[in-house]
């Protein structure tokens, strides 16, 4: 691990509590793809394009919102800390984190990003309470960010699943897509222990099986069809669909976007309420298009889709240690 090591150490482990905070946002296939610098006065975060999902993501879109997903934990661990946290943006994706002394405004979410994890478990049927998606919706949302949401039961709700099922479609019949996700797959408990990244067989529920066994099964089940019967079980079982669109399809929005859809993934994490991402549509520009049409929503980008209801705990994802993704001050 490399540090400015001008900064006092009282300080320092603030900040290194702060970076423990952001690792646990979410992200791509659990790429993880950040890097941290540390500094007297801020952090810098840093994409990491060497984890990057060329396929799912050619524009580094969903990497950027998981940046602003990292930066929203690193500003409500500073503030726990006593610590402001001002986030900008520069013009090559480099997420600057001011930080200055100031007592008094620590969150209530401290508490919920070790809890929150993304429960792709089919859920359990229930409706969220109107109070609930009351708080939902008053999440504090960036500038030029929008959160709209939808209930089960609703045409709304109907479209939005349809153009799930049609993404499903179009990506599993693209090998390149299957490739790179399985690239990312972590079949067995000591595949998942050796590298603490990727989507690990636990978090689909599955058994600790030998790793050839668990390539097979995986290899044969990505498939449109089976993958949308299984997607129709799990939205189906959901409440509402949540979907968080952009003014601007552009870098600093996606990171505002993040640092918004973190804002409220630990809101419902605190009120108990499942969530998984259902983002098909919004990886493909024609389906994009068409479900910005679909739902009215004019001048909107659909970025982020997911699903929400009620859970039991799923397996959480594994994070690599902090001392691997601190790089030098220049």
């Amino acid at each position: 691990m490399s540090t400015d090591f001008r900064i006092p150490s009282s300080i320092r482990t603030d900040y290194l509590f702060m970076i423990e905070q952001a690792v646990k946002a979410p992200s791509g296939h659990n790429t993880q793809p950040w890097k941290f610098r540390i500094h007297s006065d801020h952090i810098d975060i840093l994409p990491d394009f060497s984890r990057a999902l060329p396929v799912v993501d050619p524009d580094h879109r969903e990497l950027f919102v998981s940046l602003g997903c990292a930066a929203e934990n690193l500003c409500i661990a500073a503030a726990h800390k006593g610590w402001l946290g001002k986030v900008s943006t520069t013009t090559d994706g480099i997420i600057h984190v001011g930080l200055s002394r100031q007592e008094g405004i620590e969150s209530p979410l401290i508490s919920q990003i070790a809890r929150r994890q993304t429960n792709r478990r089919c859920y359990d049927g229930s409706m969220i309470p109107d109070h609930a998606i009351a708080l939902l919706k008053n999440t504090s949302a960036e500038p030029g960010i929008s959160i709209h949401l939808y209930q089960k039961g609703t045409q709304a709700f109907d479209d939005i699943a349809a153009l799930v099922y049609e993404g499903n479609r179009r990506q599993m019949g693209n090998p390149a897509f299957k490739a790179e996700l399985r690239q990312w797959m972590r079949y067995n408990r000591k595949h998942q222990d050796e590298t603490a990244d990727g989507l690990s067989y636990a978090v689909f529920g599955a058994p600790n099986l030998p790793r050839f066994m668990a390539e097979f099964i995986i290899a044969y089940s990505l498939d449109a069809a089976k993958q949308n019967r299984t997607d129709h079980r799990n939205i189906t079982s959901a409440s509402h669909f949540a979907l968080f669109t952009t003014r601007d399809n552009r870098l600093e929005h996606w990171v505002a976007l993040g640092r918004t859809l973190q804002r409220f993934l630990l809101a419902a994490t605190a009120a108990d309420i499942a969530h998984a991402h259902a983002n098909q549509p919004n990886e493909n520009p024609e389906l994009a298009e068409r479900l910005a049409q679909t739902l009215g929503l004019t001048g909107e980008y659909p970025t982020i889709l997911i699903r929400l209801g009620y859970a039991k705990a799923s397996a959480y994802s594994l994070r690599r240690i902090i001392e691997g993704l601190i790089v030098d001050e220049d």
